[in-house]
């Protein structure tokens, strides 16, 4: 057998919507739960079972080689990626994933400190970076990576933080990763009334005329964090990252080591198969400055550098990922396609529509919020149908 139908974990974070899965995918919410990540995938902590009620953690422990492929076993000895629908009602923390050989320390460190898994001050989940493509569904809002030095200056400036006037004008004067890495330390190292003073500051009722366009998109960011986390120094971020919103189609990639949030709406994300998160604020979970400082890459991304260009091969969006962990495509069916050839385990989820996947003998049909893994023994499947596919393989 190598077709087998998902029945997938659904995570109710706080944070999660009560009505977006429902209303995109029919996701039954009786109980209306903020119904916040689908999970696909063989993680430990929201592991997909097949139809049949078997863990896919256990189906391809089963013939390990056959299912992931060879390639994909030899580099990674497990599923690589870990997929899912986000659905965002309340901003998530801002967070930094840890590159895979600070993953590897860290994780080796804290089993060593005897810390457990499930220890709220736990850093490291797992050995494995965390390199992720969202890819939205509705308008999605949220911040990636720091702003170029001159803009982060300029917004501190326009809001008229007197209180960091000194840390500001040397960030102005030094416009280095090192000199960033020091006002952001200083930033996020703030608490009690200080803290308190420049958040003050920084909530002053401004008049709208006088902001420039780039305040006033980091002023209304600003207002969301405070009323859902009024006295958190994370209010202060989106003077320093890159706001975003992409419209339903578009794509960004979030590197290791690179400071993100998401702010509101639907997506899918796909990641490398790593729980390992840093915190920097919007959240009254656990934060470490310091770890989170040694995982953080100080270097700016130009905003315009931030969308993902697919490349269009015959109904086929694929997108650039710079990662052997995953690949993503974004496949239009119609009527019956040339086979897809297989080189790795693959997890499809269907978006749009009804489409038939076959492969020798085996057919399953999906309608849009139900997912498939296919064994990479399989060596190739073909689509029928008319629809939209989303898929997921390395």
């Amino acid at each position: 057998m190598h077709l087998f139908k998902l029945s997938n974990i659904v995570q109710d974070y706080s944070w999660g919507s009560k009505t977006s899965l429902m209303n995109l995918f029919d996701i039954p919410n009786p109980k209306l739960c903020h119904q916040a990540e689908l999970w696909m995938g063989a993680h430990p902590n929201g592991c997909s079972q097949a139809f049949d009620g078997k863990l896919l953690s256990e189906i391809i422990a089963s013939k390990p080689r056959d299912i992931l492929g060879q390639r994909s076993y030899n580099l990674f000895g497990e599923l690589p990626f870990l997929f899912k629908v986000l659905a965002a009602e309340a901003p998530l923390s801002i967070q930094v994933h840890p590159n895979k050989a600070k993953s590897e320390l860290g994780f080796a460190r804290e089993n060593r400190l005897g810390l457990p898994l499930g220890d709220p001050k736990r850093n490291y989940k797992d050995p494995n970076h965390k390199p992720e493509l969202v890819y939205a569904l509705t308008p999605y809002k949220a911040m990636n990576g720091f702003r170029p030095i001159e803009v982060i200056v300029a917004l501190f400036e326009e809001f008229k933080i007197d209180s960091l006037s000194t840390e500001i004008q040397s960030l102005a004067v030094n416009p280095t990763s090192e000199q960033l890495k020091a006002f952001f330390y200083r930033v996020m190292s703030l608490w009690g009334p200080e803290k308190e003073q420049i958040l003050k500051e920084l909530l002053v009722p401004r008049e709208l005329g006088g902001l420039s366009k780039l305040a006033l998109e980091a002023k209304e960011y600003i207002e969301r964090f405070n009323n859902f986390y009024p006295s958190d120094i994370g209010i202060l971020a989106p003077l320093m990252f890159n706001t975003i919103e992409l419209q339903p189609g578009e794509a960004m990639f979030l590197y290791a080591e690179t400071p993100h949030a998401y702010v509101s709406g639907t997506a899918l994300e796909i990641m490398a198969n790593s729980d390992n998160v840093l915190r920097a604020g919007l959240t009254p979970k656990h934060i470490d400055v310091l770890e989170l400082i040694d995982n953080t890459k100080f270097e700016p991304i130009a905003p315009q550098n931030l969308l993902m260009e697919p490349e269009h091969n015959q109904g086929r969006l694929v997108y650039p990922v710079p990662v052997e962990d995953f690949s993503f495509d974004i496949v239009t069916v119609e009527l019956v396609t040339a086979p897809q050839q297989l080189d790795s385990a693959e997890i499809l989820f269907c978006l749009e529509g009804n489409v038939a996947i076959s492969s020798g003998n085996e057919k399953l049909t999906l309608a849009k919020g139900e997912s498939i893994f296919i064994s990479c023994g399989a060596k190739e499947y073909f689509y029928s149908g008319q629809g939209i596919i989303a898929r997921a393989y390395n």
